[in-house]
């Protein structure tokens, strides 16, 4: 049986040197190659096909979600197994809607995660259980209860600090469509408040990365 030829993808160097070291550990497992960010992998894949591309998300320059992009849409057959940090609705549902076949956390035991490798190379899905329950969550959460594509620029802009007013100018809409907006976020969100409303849609991975000024700023009413 021929070993499963891997490409490593992740933009800290230490951590690329600690799983290339593991995997080489691995007789089943060749370490075809390394990257630093999703246009290098993918220039990589296009150049090797690897059985198997372990790929970081959250990347400076080209991220992973838009290097598997890319790689479907130039049809190269390597398969991607997802290894991070963050497990939000976010960051795993745009992943595996680009067809990462497994996304795994890098608190993963070692094990685990050389199972892991084996079993996505063969294309059988691979999923932290965290992750697995977040999307068993997403398919059971009602429509109703999601947020529109304009509900969501609302609760963005809410959480830089914007204003009623401000969050009306900038989506060209009357400050009381924006506090209409509000009303139904904070239903659907099941808050009563913007701060509220700003902290759960951190927490449900609906927002980017908390920020100082969002941390500080979404009590501002008008």
């Amino acid at each position: 049986m021929n070993p499963v030829r891997l490409l490593v993808v992740d933009d800290h160097p230490v951590v690329r040197d600690g799983l290339i070291g593991m995997f080489n550990a691995d007789p089943a497992v060749e370490v075809i190659g390394e990257a630093s960010d999703g246009a290098e992998a993918v220039n990589l894949a296009r150049a090797f096909t690897p059985d198997l591309i372990l790929l970081d998300l959250r990347m400076p320059g080209t991220d992973g979600v838009t290097a598997i992009r890319e790689l479907t849409c130039l049809q190269i057959p390597s398969r991607v197994l997802v290894l991070t940090t963050h497990d939000t609705d976010a960051d795993v549902l745009p992943a595996i809607e680009a067809g990462a076949t497994g996304y795994l956390l890098k608190d993963a035991p070692r094990d685990e995660l050389l199972r892991a490798v084996h079993d996505a190379a063969d294309g059988r899905a691979v999923l932290a259980p965290s992750v697995a329950s977040r999307l068993v969550d997403r398919v059971r959460t009602p429509e109703s209860s999601q947020l529109s594509p304009r509900e969501l620029e609302v609760l963005a802009l809410v959480a830089d600090g914007a204003t009623n007013k401000r969050v009306a100018s900038q989506l060209h809409l009357s400050e009381a469509t924006v506090k209409s907006h509000l009303l139904t976020i904070y239903a659907k969100l099941d808050v009563n408040d913007r701060a509220a409303a700003v902290a759960e849609g951190f927490h449900r991975g609906l927002l980017g990365r908390r920020t100082t000024a969002s941390a500080r700023s979404p009590n501002h009413r008008n």
